[in-house]
């Protein structure tokens, strides 16, 4: 075929015009442009397709060489301690071990068996295992947190199994620990493990898979400043995920401390005090608003969280209740503690002078309905002392009455009733002071009636209150009209208190009938020559269809107060001054104990 083209197209001479004609030309020169296209678009392909991997992918597949031949360990901060006001230890780190899983596991083909076995030395279920391994994926580059604060049982499981279980690594690690135990655990909260919500939440703020936060308390309300900051080890691996170098590490910083207002010994003294009584203690400085103690029942030892939580675990925890809800910030009728709002409504508005004298009776009729006399007969004709001592309930419906609803709400609202007092702990009610606009959008437009106005200056009818905020309402009595903030961690600057603005011929009268309740009224079981003379009120609240609860607030000493202590016992029965007055005493001989007294002989 060469030949005969070569002979045919020698030179332009064997053509009969001695030109080129018009279809040998053609017939030449057309391939060439076809020829050119296909090479420019091949050569172009390839030239795009070196610039997309380099220039835009490059980063991304020199990542994921990267992560083909590198692992991060990562390496947890340790967490702030947290310390009562004398520095003793509440709540801080320990060494202990951890279980970690490289998410490659899941492509072995004994997975299933290696699953299993993980899940036994763990005591958790496969299904738990499973999603925590599905939630990082099979690219996950860091190593998985499985089990925290293993057992020397459990590591030398994972020991034993090493052969087979070779994904699986255990090393030391910083868990929370609780050297008090229970104590103080409403106000500490605990630690727990991101599930997969939060996580998704807090990603952004540099939280990861694994990672730990505060779930309650101080360790939820303070996780930015007590967390600290994550480092880690970078190592390089061979093919086999086999390490085979160390290549860097970022220090982890550690988080802040914490100094807390509350005295561990006082503390100590209101759990012991209010035991296995469901119910609530708080003290409190009625000066700045420092938190003393706060007792809650039922409670629960924050430690068990810095392990795998089983389900025999869990029920223990719920058969008394439920353990997690603070009492001390949950909401009630507070009952007569609250007369010491109706005798402050009363003289403050003007209506009520400080020397009012009233009759009582065996009952009030308001509205055709009775307001009995809690002794059922009266006590004559009483001032505010000795009605405060005695808590007639006949003559502060008067002065309830008298005042009328809008300046008793008006009273109650600025001691701090019916809002948040704006401690640092999450879950807190705001109790109730109710007014003619709720009442209208919660009783198909029935408004308030004089029957509410008796009802709530006894602490009944709609009304409720936190123990903390009855305990705020006691501090501004000892402290001379001062309305504090409570709060738990101590700062260089206490929260700034309010100046309620009241009366000293009102402050004074308040203070002489609680002064009377402790020395002849219905708080005597208060008296102790352990303690200085006090001053305080009971309460005991209606509470159908159970038993009534029972309240007591007190303050010692009577001329300088240095403590507030409010005891609550829900659905006790009884009364106030004979069941919550001595959970008071037991707080008080705690907190004037002197310093390093030795025990008592038994």
């Amino acid at each position: 075929m060469g030949s005969i083209v070569k002979n045919k197209f020698q030179n332009y001479r064997d053509y009969p015009s001695g030109k080129y004609s018009d279809r040998t030309v053609g017939s030449q020169l057309q391939a060439i442009p076809i020829i050119t296209v296909i090479s420019i678009i091949f050569w172009g392909g390839i030239g795009w397709r070196l610039y997309y991997l380099q220039l835009q992918q490059g980063t991304i597949n020199q990542q994921k060489a990267e992560d083909n031949r590198t692992r991060i360990v990562p390496k947890q901060p340790v967490r702030g301690n947290v310390t009562d006001r004398h520095g003793k230890m509440l709540a801080t780190s320990k060494q202990s071990y951890s279980a970690y899983l490289w998410p490659k596991a899941q492509k072995e083909q004994n997975w299933a068996i290696n699953r299993q076995i993980i899940a036994q030395i763990l005591k958790i279920e496969q299904q738990e295992l499973q999603q925590k391994v599905a939630e990082a994926g099979y690219n996950y580059p860091s190593l998985i947190p499985i089990g925290r604060n293993l057992t020397p049982e459990q590591v030398t499981a994972f020991e034993e199994y090493k052969p087979q279980l070779k994904w699986v690594e255990t090393d030391i690690d910083k868990v929370r620990y609780y050297p008090q135990g229970k104590l103080a655990a409403h106000i500490l909260g605990y630690t727990g493990e991101l599930n997969q919500e939060e996580l998704e939440e807090r990603k952004s703020r540099g939280y990861r898979l694994g990672d730990v936060m505060g779930k309650m308390g101080i360790e939820s309300s303070y996780e930015t400043q007590l967390r600290g900051q994550w480092g880690g080890l970078k190592l390089g691996v061979n093919g086999a995920g086999q390490v085979i170098s160390w290549l860097g590490e970022k220090p982890a910083e550690s988080g802040e401390n914490l100094t807390l207002t509350i005295d561990a010994k006082v503390q100590q003294a209101a759990e012991i005090a209010l035991g296995t009584k469901k119910g609530a203690i708080v003290a409190l400085d009625p000066h700045d608003g420092s938190v003393l103690a706060m007792a809650s029942y039922p409670s629960f030892d924050p430690n068990i969280f810095s392990s795998n939580v089983t389900p025999k675990v869990w029920q223990e925890l719920q058969s008394q209740g439920n353990p997690f809800l603070n009492m001390a910030l949950r909401a009630f009728p507070p009952a007569s503690t609250f007369k010491v709002v109706t005798a402050t409504a009363g003289m403050e508005s003007g209506k009520f002078s400080p020397n009012t004298v009233l009759g009582t009776y065996p009952y009030l009729s308001v509205g055709g309905t009775r307001f009995g006399e809690w002794n059922k007969s009266g006590f004559g004709s009483l001032g505010f002392v000795q009605a405060l001592a005695w808590s007639s309930n006949t003559f502060f419906g008067q002065i309830g009455q008298g005042t009328g609803g809008e300046d008793l709400i008006k009273y109650a609202r600025l001691y701090g009733f019916g809002k948040p007092t704006g401690i640092e702990l999450d879950g807190e009610t705001k109790g109730l002071i109710a007014d003619d606009a709720w009442k209208r959008l919660n009783f198909d437009d029935w408004g308030w009636t004089v029957g509410d106005t008796v009802n709530m200056s006894i602490g009944q009818g709609f009304t409720s209150a936190t123990p903390l905020q009855v305990a705020v309402m006691f501090s501004a009595i000892a402290n001379d009209g001062y309305r504090v903030q409570p709060h738990l961690v101590q700062t260089a600057k206490p929260p700034e208190k309010v100046n309620l603005n009241f009366k000293p011929t009102t402050i004074d009268t308040i203070s002489k009938g609680l002064r009377a309740v402790v020395d002849s009224g219905t708080g005597t079981k208060l008296n102790s020559p352990n303690i200085p003379p006090g001053a305080g009120k009971s309460g005991t609240a209606e509470a159908p269809p159970g038993d009534s609860h029972t309240w007591f607030g007190a303050y010692a000493p009577y001329e300088k107060p240095e403590i507030v202590v409010v005891a609550f016992l829900e659905h006790s029965g009884g009364g106030g001054g004979s069941l919550a007055a001595p959970l008071v005493r037991q707080v008080m001989e705690a907190f004037f104990k002197p310093q390093n007294q030795p025990p008592k002989k038994k």
